[in-house]
């Protein structure tokens, strides 16, 4: 592994592609160090979602930059646009989607940074 980075430019964000979507790590492991973070920056076109999952290990904030969405959390739904934040806490199943004309683009914040596969989605592991 190389050095941890303190300062993440856009540059150097680990872009991974998932539901179609470009996810812009700027805060993991590999690529600030190891810790209790992490930050994911999401482009969702129209149209699209992250269906109801839940994080068993992890809570997590959303931040919207720009666009709407319809976020759901638990029996919940909501309208958010820029600048609104959405709490998540551990195990709540959740799903974000734009049914707007404009991209949304939010950073997703999760804590700890637990990726082990204990991911569920709708209801199943």
């Amino acid at each position: 592994m190389s050095s941890p980075q303190r300062f993440v430019p856009t540059s150097a964000a680990q872009v991974e592609w998932a539901r179609d979507q470009k996810h812009e790590w700027l805060v993991r492991d590999g690529l600030t160090g190891e810790g209790d973070l992490a930050m994911v920056r999401v482009t969702m076109e129209s149209g699209q979602s992250h269906e109801f999952h839940s994080h068993p290990a992890m809570e997590e904030i959303l931040y919207v930059l720009s666009g709407r969405c319809i976020q759901s959390v638990a029996e919940e739904k909501q309208e958010l646009s820029a600048g609104d934040t959405v709490h998540i806490p551990m195990g709540v199943p959740h799903a974000t989607h734009n049914p707007f004309a404009e991209p949304l683009v939010f950073l997703a914040i999760l804590t700890p940074a637990v990726f082990d596969g204990k991911e569920t989605v709708d209801g199943a592991s």
